[in-house]
């Protein structure tokens, strides 16, 4: 069972809702199991993004990574956030150590971020990207696995401070 949390500020609370919709829907990837919660906000008033990507990834407990680097895995929790571009979500989210926040904006950019990256919170840009796209985004990001090996290291770098 996979925790998908999901928290927008305003600008990407309509793709916010359309994705929250899909997720509940059984026949949506149904190989995967997963409980959803929906962090907010839930009307447009403006917020500030900062607010909703802490919350979210307060949520998210740690890493995926297998300790000897050889096998895949997937994480028992992850993070979609949504604002104007996603990037501000992104930026904001990247500043917790257990979290590998990507910012997609198609197929490859979206798998290659759990392959080879590990990302534990997928971010979109709901004034940017058509909406179905980002309801595949989602599809792929859930369903593909990271691949370990030789990304192994090269991820575990990324949570090491940086003097």
């Amino acid at each position: 069972m996979i925790k998908v949390f999901i928290a927008s500020d305003h600008a990407g609370l309509e793709l916010k809702a359309k994705i929250v919709k899909k997720l509940m829907d059984s026949q949506f990837i149904p190989e995967v199991r997963r409980d959803v919660l929906d962090l907010g906000p839930q009307t447009s008033e403006s917020v500030d993004f900062p607010d909703y990507a802490d919350l979210l990834v307060k949520k998210i407990h740690g890493f995926s990574l297998v300790s000897d680097g050889n096998h895949s895995s997937f994480p028992n929790e992850v993070g979609i956030l949504i604002c104007g571009s996603g990037q501000g979500m992104a930026m904001r989210a990247n500043k917790y150590p257990q979290i590998r926040a990507a910012l997609v904006w198609n197929q490859e950019s979206t798998k290659l971020s759990r392959e080879h990256n590990d990302a534990n919170v997928l971010c979109l840009g709901g004034r940017l990207l058509n909406h179905d796209l980002c309801l595949e985004l989602v599809q792929t990001f859930l369903t593909t696995e990271f691949a370990g090996g030789r990304h192994f290291p090269r991820v575990a770098k990324i949570s090491t401070p940086v003097e």
